[in-house]
Formats: C-alpha cells, structure tokens, sequence
C-alpha cells in the first residue's frame, strides 16, 4: 500500500470521528426540559443507547461507505432547588461508549478498507437550568395544590469536561480533549393539561484541542446552533408521548489555522414515550432519525431510560 493511500484511510478515519463527536453534541432531543417541578426532589437514572448509520462527506472528500456503530450507557443524579424563589435543576451525567467505524478510501486505482473500534468513558456533562417564567419553587405539597401554569419559560448551561478517553497519538477517540459550553434557552406551553409544545435554541461554544493527532495539532471548531421544537400528549396518568424534532448547523474545524472544513447541516426527528411505572419510578423509550442530511451523520438511535425520583 502507497504512502499516499494510508494518508488518505487514516484520514478518512479522523474526519469520520470529527463528525461523529459534533452531532452527538446536537443530536439531543429532550421534551419537557423546563417543564414545573416541585423543589427538593431527587432522581437518578441509567440509560441505553445504540446508534447505527451511515457518515456523509463533503463530495470533494473520497471516502465511500463510510458507517459507524455505537452503543453508549449513562448514569446521571439531579435534583430541583430554590433559586431565589424560582425553581432551579442540577444535574450532572457521565458516559460510557464502545463502538466502531469503517469506511473505503477511494485512492488513484486502489480502494482500501479501514475498521476501528473504541471502549471507554465519555466525557461528563453538568446542567444547570433556571425556569425564570411560570415556575415558582414550591414544595411538594404546595406544588400539588397549584392549579397548572400555562407557559414555563427558562435558561440553562451545560458544560462538557474532558474526562473521556483520549490518546493524541490516535485519531479516533471516545473523548474530545476539550471543554465545551452550551447555553440555551427554553420555552414550554400546555394546555387542557394533557398538550405541551417546547421550543428551545441554543449553541455549543468549544475550547480547542490543544494536542490532535498526532499529539501537537491544535484542533478548533466554529460554534454548533441547534434548535429542538417537541408536542407532546399525556394519555394516562405519569405516561405520555412526544414528536421531536432538531435543526443544527455550523460546527466548521480547523487544524494548525488552515482551512475550515464543511459546515454541518442537519435535521433530525424521532419520538419518545414516557410510562409510569409508579409515582417515582419511570422508563423512556426513544427513537431518532436523520430527516435531512447534508454533512455529518445520518444515524438512527434506540434510547431507553430508567429514573427512580425521591424527596
């Protein structure tokens, strides 16, 4: 195998995990995020998701079936408080994936086939978000004497912290090696108290990488809009179901100063059910698909989530 070819398959394998690790970082989909809560309770939750598709390229880029499949579990802890007479949610998750990549670097006359897999801890997320509209904090019993608030309005701050895998002398890695910010703001309307609509917008902000392959490039990446817009239906008493859909777009990078690569471009729908299976126990059950892809990855994903809730 030339010299040329390898260059070109340990590139395609570097710009498919670049890709990959953006929309992750858009692709979710969250109904009911501001909605009211009484303050003081807790929850945890474990959840599953397997992620399966195909990565689509700028068509200057000689890369052809290009898939991906990963699996990842998360275990996160939350609980409600008062901020200064509003309700206020914490939570804080931490991600473990294993998955592969594969993908056929067209090179002069001679295609070459190239496989990768990866195991290993995520990087970790913490959320901050405030309801400033519509949700005072109230305890629980306060809470379940309130009569139902029409509109739920709010803001939040999610960080990304670098403790997922990372080895500067490879090109594909769980962990980006990078902070990461999204500030967001949300808006949740219900009413016959059984529809909700939310509507939220917001932009991951992204630290550079200061060590990418092959462990002394400086990665950056332009900023990741996204927009969520879900309707959900309550139909039995602590279950309901939800249509979801997403928009993110930019998300360009940039290595050593050079050339941006191809903005990200995508949308994505899918639907949630939420069951009851006690008043503090609860699973999810999730699916999600790539509507429209132009750059990036045009994936289907399976969640399911259980929460245990206590005061």
């Amino acid at each position: 195998m030339s010299q040329c070819t390898r260059t070109g398959a340990w590139k395609f394998l570097f710009v498919a995990t670049l890709l990959h690790a953006a929309c992750v970082a858009a692709q979710e989909l969250e109904p009911r995020a501001y909605s009211a809560s009484p303050v003081g309770a807790n929850f945890v939750g474990v959840a599953y998701l397997n992620s399966w598709g195909s990565l689509l390229f700028d068509p200057t880029v000689p890369i052809t079936d290009a898939t991906a499949k990963v699996n990842g579990v998360g275990l996160a802890y939350g609980r409600t408080f008062n901020l200064a007479g509003v309700q206020a949610l914490a939570l804080v998750t931490m991600p473990y994936a294993w998955g592969s990549f594969s993908g056929t670097v067209v090179a002069m006359d001679t295609n070459v086939t190239r496989n990768v897999t990866r195991t290993g801890p995520g990087d970790a997320r913490a959320k901050l978000s405030v309801n400033l509209v519509g949700s005072p904090a109230m305890s629980p019993k306060e809470f379940a004497g309130a009569p139902p608030r029409s509109m739920v309005a709010g803001l939040s701050l999610t960080v990304s912290a670098p403790t997922g895998q990372n080895h500067s002398n490879k090109l594909v890695n769980i962990g980006a090696n990078r902070w990461a910010l999204k500030p967001e703001a949300g808006i949740s309307y219900g009413w016959r108290r059984k529809w909700y609509a939310d509507l939220y917008g917001g932009a991951w902000f992204f630290t550079a990488n200061p060590a990418a392959y092959p462990g002394n490039a400086r990665r950056e990446q332009d900023p990741l809009g996204s927009v969520q817009t879900h309707v959900s239906y309550t139909f039995a008493r602590r279950s309901w179901a939800a249509l979801d859909g997403t928009w993110y777009w930019g998300g360009a990078t940039r290595t050593n100063g050079g050339p941006p690569s191809t903005r990200l471009s995508n949308k994505r729908i899918g639907g949630l059910v939420s069951l009851g299976i006690t008043s503090r126990q609860s699973v999810k059950i999730g699916y999600n698909y790539g509507a429209t892809t132009r750059v990036g990855d045009d994936f289907g994903t399976i969640s399911v989530a259980y929460q245990l809730l206590w005061f």
